[in-house]
This record gives structure tokens, C-alpha cells and sequence, in this order.
């Protein structure tokens, strides 16, 4: 009966907590988890990721990106074919199977142009950047913080959104409410059955930043499973 007892008193007093943490603090106490010393903001280092997914050969990437320098770069192989981009202070080159200068056939063949390359920038330093990035401008921090279960786990979730300059999609980050590390997280565009969630699994600390090592993806609307990516810094 005592252990009960002090079973309920537990879950009670971290069932408040959650109530009165706010959206801003618990960003705060996971920036503080995953990137301790604020290193992200002058990031500096190289990613290799292997993104696998159903009925289609493995994508291997590697991403560089230099914050301060304003750079980014990223080559990845696919079957027989390598595209390389690089954005050097806005500048855009395109890479195709070491030719430097693909011809404008090359280039629409496969789709390969300087709004590809803006993407996949936006894309990895989002992605790997977070939860740091939800500090940037035009994020929307929303200020309850709700416990939810998600998959049988119990987690704390903070609701963003965006300022509609930068984006119309609803993001949720689930935490763990005992470290606050970032373990899912989930977006949904117009119909509540849109989007997609990633679980993530494993840790890599990479420049004493503590990023997620595996990255699986599925559909919110019927669960179905998109792909895998797994970060390595060789």
C-alpha cells in the first residue's frame, strides 16, 4: 500500500509539473538536453546518412554544412547516379556524375536545379537542427504543454506552428519527461489524417550536439511506412 502511495504522489506531482511547464520552458530544458554548450549556432561539421526506403535502392548523402560561412553542401548516390549541390553565401553549383556543368538535357532529365538545391538545405539544417531551430524566427511556440501517449510511451508535447510567411504546416514534438529528450515528432497539413510522423531511436553526438541516430517515417493517416534515415559521422 505504501509503494502505491508514493506510486500516485509521483504521478500526480509530474502531472502538474507538466501543467505548468510552459511551451517556451520545455523548448528551453530540451535545446539544453540536446545541445548543452550552444553549438549549434555556429555548426560546423559533416553528416553521412543512408536513407532507406521500400522497393528502392539505398540513398547515401553526405551533407556538410557550415553555419557561420553560410555554407552547405551535400552529395548523394543513388544506384548508378551521383548529384552533387552546393550553396556557397547564396550561390548555387550543380553537380551530375563529376561533370560540374551538366547540360540544360542533364538538368531536366533528372530534375536537377537551384530550388532543389535551397530544399535540401532548408531540409537537413531543419531537421538536424532541431529542436534548436524552433527558436528561429517566424516559429510559433505554443503555450500549453500537453501529455499524451503516443505508441504506448507517455510524452511531454509541445504544439508549433509558423507564421505564414514561413509555413502552414502544424508541428508536435513529443519529449521524454524525465531527460526532455526530442523521441517523436509528428506534422499534419490541412485534414487531420495529412502528414506524417517520425519516431526516433539511438543517439549520435556529433560537434557535442546529441542528434537522433535513426529517423523512421510513416504516413498519420494509415500508419504506412515511408522509410528510414540512419546518421553516421564515419
Amino acid at each position: 500500500m505504501k509503494k502505491l502511495t508514493i506510486l500516485f504522489a509521483f504521478l500526480l506531482t509530474t502531472h502538474l509539473f507538466s501543467q505548468e511547464l510552459t511551451g517556451i520552458e520545455l523548448l528551453d530544458k530540451t535545446i539544453q538536453y540536446h545541445d548543452p554548450n550552444g553549438n549549434w549556432e555556429t555548426f560546423n561539421g559533416t553528416l553521412f546518412v543512408t536513407m532507406q526506403t521500400p522497393k528502392n535502392p539505398k540513398r547515401d548523402s553526405e551533407i556538410k554544412i557550415n553555419l557561420p560561412e553560410e555554407y552547405f553542401y551535400v552529395k548523394a548516390s543513388r544506384g548508378e547516379n551521383t548529384t552533387e549541390y552546393t550553396i556557397d553565401k547564396g550561390k548555387c553549383k550543380i553537380s551530375f556524375n563529376g561533370q560540374e556543368n551538366p547540360s540544360e538535357e542533364v538538368l531536366e532529365e533528372h530534375k536537377l536545379n537551384c530550388n532543389r538545391a535551397n530544399l535540401y538545405k532548408n531540409y537537413y539544417t531543419y531537421l538536424y537542427g532541431l529542436p534548436m531551430k524552433l527558436k528561429d524566427n517566424g516559429t510559433i511556440i505554443h503555450d500549453k504543454v500537453e501529455r499524451k501517449t503516443f505508441k504506448g510511451k507517455e510524452y511531454l508535447v509541445l504544439k508549433v506552428t509558423y507564421d505564414k510567411k514561413v509555413g502552414s504546416d502544424a508541428w508536435y514534438f513529443y519529449f521524454n519527461p524525465k531527460t526532455y529528450a526530442m523521441e517523436v515528432y509528428q506534422f499534419f497539413k490541412e485534414t487531420p489524417t495529412s502528414g506524417e510522423y517520425i519516431l526516433l531511436s539511438d543517439e549520435i553526438t556529433i560537434n557535442g550536439i546529441k542528434m537522433p541516430k535513426n529517423r523512421a517515417w510513416y504516413y498519420n493517416k494509415d500508419n504506412g511506412y515511408l522509410g528510414t534515415d540512419f546518421l553516421t559521422n564515419k
